[in-house]
């Protein structure tokens, strides 16, 4: 069995982007505040970002409780024991890295933070190269057939 069968990456590569893209964000934050939108369309923004966090809650609740019943890990960094295609997967084939993007867009949202949305998406763009391409390798190498037909109904993100 190849290492790319048994595990997609050696490094969980997921939260360590998206902790490092939060990190960035708050330091350049305080030493390169960017300008915001003024007010009305500053408060319908915040409303937004407030209303990302719920999304993001319960699309990262749900995700985990789908991984959790099909006895599945939801270490990116450790190989899957089973496809999962239901519940949040139905609609993404990465929910939970979806969640963190979305999250760190809510909070630049809620913040006032250009930072926190530019780096939510150069986060998501590092994730599908580090993580997604090579966890569809293993997924596609460990479930065949099954995996190329999710993959033709489940778009990559939304």
């Amino acid at each position: 069995m190849s290492e790319a069968e048994t595990r997609p990456n050696r490094l969980p590569w997921p939260p360590m982007i998206y902790l490092a893209a939060i990190a960035a964000a708050i330091i350049l934050m305080w030493q390169v505040p960017l300008p915001w939108v003024p007010s009305p369309m500053s408060d319908l923004l915040f409303a937004i970002g407030i209303v990302s966090i719920f999304g993001v809650v319960a699309i990262d609740v749900s995700a985990m409780r789908t991984l959790s019943k099909a006895k599945t890990t939801i270490m990116p960094h450790r190989g899957s024991d089973h496809l999962v295609t239901n519940g949040p997967f139905s609609f993404s084939r990465n929910p939970i890295y979806l969640a963190n993007t979305l999250l760190m867009i809510g909070v630049g949202l809620l913040a006032g933070s250009v930072w926190f949305i530019v780096l939510g998406v150069v986060a998501a763009f590092l994730t599908q190269k580090l993580a997604i391409e090579r966890e569809e390798r293993h997924l596609d190498l460990r479930f065949g057939k099954r995996y190329r037909d999710y993959r033709k109904k489940v778009r990559r993100w939304i």
